[in-house]
C-alpha cells in the first residue's frame, strides 16, 4: 500500500510519520451516488483519530452526508469525489485537528475539558486549544463520551506500536520524535499552513509590520495617523455622500455618535478598491494593517464596515478567498451578528440584486468557519430594523429561508444518527 508523509509539505522521505494514501470507490449513479474511503480505519489509525471524526471534517468540508456511525465499517460520503481532493481536504484536518501548533508534530493526544479541545503534544509538552467555531469541534465535543476508557486505552497502545515500529525502522540516529520534528516544524512550519487560514494571514501581518517598522528608520518619513476626535470628523466630512450612507455603524460604546475611525476605514477600502481596479485587489494584509491603524481591529462594529466594503457582486465566490481575515477579525457572537449586519444592509440596501444569493452567501459563511450555526439560526429567527428598515430585513430572510430549513435539516440528521447508535 503507498504511504505519505503525514505532514505532506515535509519531502522528507525519511520522516518518521506515515499514513496510507488515502483510497476511495465511487458507487452507485443518479442521486444514489456516494464514495466510499476504503481505507479509512487504516489512515485514521496512522493519525490516532476516530475514523468518525475524519468522515464528518470530509462531509462538513464538501457539504455532503457523511456516515459517521457505520455498522460494517464502510465510511460513506454522498456524491462523488477523488481520492486525490480528500486527500487535500485530509490535510486540513491534519492542521486543525492533529498537529501540534508549536511544533507542527503530529504526535498528539486529543483532551476534552469545559467544552474545550485541547491537543496535547507528547514531542514539546505544548498544548493547544482547536478552534471552537470548527463544525468538526461541536461534533467532537458532543461525541467525547462516546469512546470511553477502552477507547483511550486503545489509543495509547497504537500509538506504542507505531513509536516501536518507527523507532526499529530508522534507528537512533533519527533521536527522538520531538527532536526529529522540531527542526522540520521550525524549516516547514509555513508551508503546513493552509492558504487563506488565520495562522497563515498572522505571518502575513508580522512580515507587514516588520517592514513598516523597518522603512521607519528613516527620520524624513512620517507614517503616523492622527486618529484623535478632531482629525477624524475633519477628514470624515471629506467623505462622499454615498458612503456615508452605505456604511451603518451603531453608536460608539462610549455615546460618541458622528463620523468615525470606522466612516475612515470604508472609505480607504473603497477609495482603493477604486485606484486597483477591483475590490479583491485590496489585500487582507492591508485592511488589517489599516484598520489597526485606526486601533480598531479588535472591535465587533468594524465587521459591519467590511461585509459592506471588501466584497462586490460576486460576494458568493469571494468568501472562501477572505475566510482568513474574517475568522482572524471576528472573535465572539457579537462580532458575528455586526457582520451579519453588515451583510444585511450590502445586500438589502447597496445590492438588492444580490438577495436572491443570500443563501449561498450564508453558506458560504458557515462552511468556511465564519458564522456560527447558533448565530445564523438566532439572525434568521427574527427580523430587525438595526441596520436596515424593518421591511427590507424580512426581504432578506425571506430568501434566507432554504438555507436555514438546510441547517435545520442538517443538524437533525446528525442528532437522528446519534439516536440510532443508542
Amino acid at each position: 500500500m503507498a504511504t505519505v508523509n503525514i505532514r505532506r509539505d515535509v519531502t522528507d522521505p525519511f520522516y518518521r510519520y506515515k499514513m496510507e494514501r488515502l483510497q476511495s470507490k465511487i458507487e452507485g449513479k443518479g442521486n444514489g451516488i456516494k464514495t466510499v474511503i476504503v481505507n479509512l480505519n487504516s489512515v485514521a489509525q496512522s493519525l490516532s483519530r476516530p475514523p468518525a471524526y475524519v468522515i464528518k471534517y470530509f462531509g462538513f468540508e464538501l457539504g455532503a452526508q457523511a456516515n459517521a456511525k457505520p455498522t460494517d465499517d464502510r465510511w460513506i460520503i454522498n456524491g462523488a469525489h477523488d481520492a486525490a481532493k480528500l486527500q487535500d481536504y485530509l490535510d486540513g484536518f491534519i492542521s486543525k485537528f492533529v498537529l501540534c501548533k508549536k511544533c507542527k508534530n503530529p504526535e498528539t493526544d486529543v483532551s476534552i475539558k469545559d467544552d474545550k479541545i485541547i491537543l496535547d503534544c507528547k514531542a514539546c509538552g505544548q498544548r493547544s486549544d482547536v478552534d471552537p467555531r470548527l463544525k468538526l469541534s461541536t461534533f467532537v465535543i458532543r461525541n467525547q463520551s462516546k469512546g470511553g476508557k477502552k477507547d483511550k486505552a486503545s489509543k495509547k497502545a497504537r500509538r506504542e506500536r507505531n513509536k516501536d515500529k518507527n523507532d526499529a525502522t530508522n534507528g537512533d540516529k533519527d533521536g527522538s520524535p520531538g527532536d526529529s520534528n522540531s527542526d522540520n516544524g521550525d524549516d516547514n512550519g509555513d508551508l503546513a499552513l493552509e492558504a487563506g487560514s488565520d495562522d497563515e494571514l498572522t505571518r502575513r501581518i508580522k512580515n507587514a509590520a516588520q517592514d513598516i517598522e523597518a522603512d521607519g528608520d528613516d527620520d524624513d518619513v512620517d507614517w503616523s495617523v492622527d486618529v484623535s476626535e478632531e482629525a477624524v470628523r475633519a477628514r470624515a466630512k471629506e467623505l462622499p455622500d454615498d458612503l456615508k450612507r452605505s456604511l451603518v455603524i451603531e453608536e460608539d460604546d462610549e455615546g460618541a455618535d458622528g463620523p468615525s475611525a470606522y466612516d475612515e476605514l470604508g472609505n480607504w477600502i473603497q477609495t482603493t478598491a477604486q485606484s486597483k481596479g477591483g475590490v479583491t485587489k485590496v489585500s487582507d494584509v492591508d485592511i488589517y494593517m489599516k484598520a489597526k491603524e485606526f486601533g480598531i481591529e479588535n472591535k465587533h462594529k468594524v465587521l459591519a464596515v467590511l461585509a459592506q466594503t471588501i466584497f462586490d457582486e460576486k460576494i458568493a465566490k469571494q468568501i472562501e478567498a477572505r475566510a482568513g481575515l474574517l475568522k482572524k477579525m471576528i472573535t465572539s457572537e457579537r462580532h458575528e451578528k455586526a457582520f451579519l449586519g453588515g451583510t444585511e444592509r450590502f445586500v438589502g440596501k447597496d445590492h438588492p440584486e444580490l438577495i436572491a444569493q443570500v443563501p449561498a452567501i450564508l453558506l458560504g459563511y458557515y462552511q468556511n468557519d465564519i458564522v456560527s450555526e447558533e448565530t445564523l439560526k438566532a439572525w434568521g429567527s427574527k427580523a430587525s430594523k438595526k441596520y436596515v428598515d424593518i421591511a427590507t430585513s424580512r426581504k432578506v430572510r425571506k430568501s434566507a429561508e432554504p438555507f436555514l430549513a438546510w441547517l435545520e435539516t442538517a443538524e437533525s440528521d446528525d442528532d437522528e444518527e446519534e439516536s440510532d447508535d443508542e
